[in-house]
């Protein structure tokens, strides 16, 4: 199990590079999280959500994704409320406080899923969420210590010294952690380093003379990792400064932005530049194309929306003979109103949409969670759903499988919407796309070099860590 000294330090990336090293070797290797918390999910095997982050895993293991790689599913719907998504189905929803109280109930589902990849794998990677040492939060842990020790899990810590105080994480990580959770950590990994790995040997020194954990590998800052998809909405945050490109398309970073990774075959196109416009700036007046992104509370994000004045920056940018595209939740934006009789986001509401399509969204407590395929632009779209609500209307059908509406599209195909997320990975779609709107593309797919970056990834790490050592550790 790989558990780090904080969020954001590499867990994920590290857990799928070691899935694809390990399956480069020949075994079995699934990965495994027992609760994550993010908006960036993904459709597993016969439907159902699970993380991004473990779709991402298990491609790299290069095994079917199964809801059972990540058993609860935390979506964050306010600043202290989330859906429960439980073995890939809807659960519940639940408060920070309240949901403490399901710890226990939901624990069940932790061990039997866990249970049904170890008796299928060779070996089971598991990542952990945050870090061991939030002690205030131990009593009701099932993410971290509490699944590894009555799992009986070994455990690598992992530290990311390019965030500095790597040395003091590590080992106040150590001080904090009782005898029996200690014994658990087999050892750790440095990650990010930049520069010579010789200079940091008198701190693997000090690490080791006060924790007695051997280090497995100091892996390098490596620029590959940016080709893979992030699973949290922090990185976009990170990433608001703009890019030179020729054709400029404008985000607005919603506060419930989900499915984000939908943005990142764009960003990796040439010419291309995605401007993420974050809250207190307006939407740029030269873009060519404003993206309105999902949302996991699209009622919520859309008052946001227009509190920041975002609306007219649209509307504006439709008069001028500019491209709008909404994705899931920006899709149900842009009609004439959203309608949630029913409380599915919290509190029953109704919002007047954007009103740049002809349709209207009615949301639903039943959730539509599949793969799908449809055509679009003379091209074949392939992605997958997850949203509540039907959206219908009088717009012209933008994407549709059989009789399974998927968008719609204004008369002079400027206003666009879809609920199919992942549509740009393949190349195809992609060129179609843009073509669509004065931008030629060389349609590689985006899936390629996803997978070029794993291997890369997988390279690495073969090169920088012990994964004899680290194979020998697991049992």
């Amino acid at each position: 199990m790989l558990q780090g000294t904080g969020s954001d330090v590499g867990k994920s990336v590290l857990t799928a590079g070691l899935c694809r090293a390990f399956a480069n070797r020949g075994l079995k290797v699934l990965p495994f999280k027992a609760q994550n918390m993010s908006n960036n999910a993904a459709v597993a095997e016969g439907g159902g959500e699970i993380g991004r982050a473990q779709h991402l895993q298990a491609l790299a293991a290069r095994a079917v994704p199964s809801v059972h790689m990540n058993p609860v599913l935390l979506k964050p719907e306010s600043d202290t409320g989330a859906q429960i998504i439980v073995q890939g189905k809807p659960w519940g929803r639940a408060e920070a406080d309240t949901y403490q109280k399901h710890k226990a109930e939901l624990f069940a589902y932790v061990m039997e899923s866990f249970g049904r990849l170890k008796a299928e794998a060779d070996l089971v990677l598991v990542e952990g969420a945050g870090s061991p040492a939030e002690v205030n939060l131990r009593a009701t842990d099932i993410a971290n210590m509490g699944f590894a020790l009555p799992a009986d899990v070994p455990v690598v810590l992992v530290g990311d010294i390019n965030r500095g105080g790597v040395i003091a994480a590590i080992t106040g990580t150590h001080q904090l952690l009782p005898e029996a959770e200690r014994a658990l950590v087999c050892g750790v990994i440095i990650n990010q380093f930049r520069g010579d790995v010789r200079l940091f040997d008198g701190g693997l020194k000090i690490i080791e003379e006060m924790t007695h954990w051997p280090c497995f590998g100091v892996v390098p800052f490596l620029r590959s990792i940016k080709d893979l998809p992030a699973e949290d909405a922090v990185v976009l945050e990170k990433h608001t400064q703009k890019q030179k490109g020729t054709l400029r398309i404008a985000v607005p970073l919603l506060p419930r932005i989900a499915n984000f990774d939908d943005l990142d075959p764009l960003r990796a196109e040439e010419g291309v530049e995605v401007v993420i416009v974050p809250p207190g700036q307006p939407l740029p007046r030269d873009a060519h194309l404003i993206i309105i992104p999902g949302s996991k509370a699209t009622i919520a994000d859309l008052r946001f929306l227009k509190a920041e004045g975002w609306h007219h920056d649209i509307h504006a940018h439709v008069r001028a003979g500019g491209f709008v595209l909404g994705l899931c939740g920006g899709y149900q934006m842009l009609g004439q109103h959203v309608a949630d009789p029913l409380g599915v986001e919290g509190t029953r509401a109704d919002e007047e949409g954007l009103g740049l399509l002809e349709v209207s969204t009615f949301l639903q407590a039943q959730k539509s969670v599949q793969t799908v395929t449809a055509e679009a632009f003379g091209a074949r779209v392939e992605g997958y759903e997850i949203h509540t609500g039907i959206t219908k209307g009088e717009a012209i059908s933008l994407t549709a499988a059989g009789e399974h509406v998927l968008g719609h599209r204004s008369k002079n195909g400027r206003v666009m919407g879809t609920y199919i997320h992942g549509l740009f990975a393949k190349g195809a779609f992609r060129k179609a796309f843009l073509g669509h709107i004065g931008h030629d593309s060389c349609g590689s797919d985006f899936d390629e070099k996803v997978d070029d970056a794993l291997d890369a990834l997988a390279d690495a790490l073969e090169k920088h860590l012990d994964l004899d050592a680290l194979y020998a550790a697991s049992r």
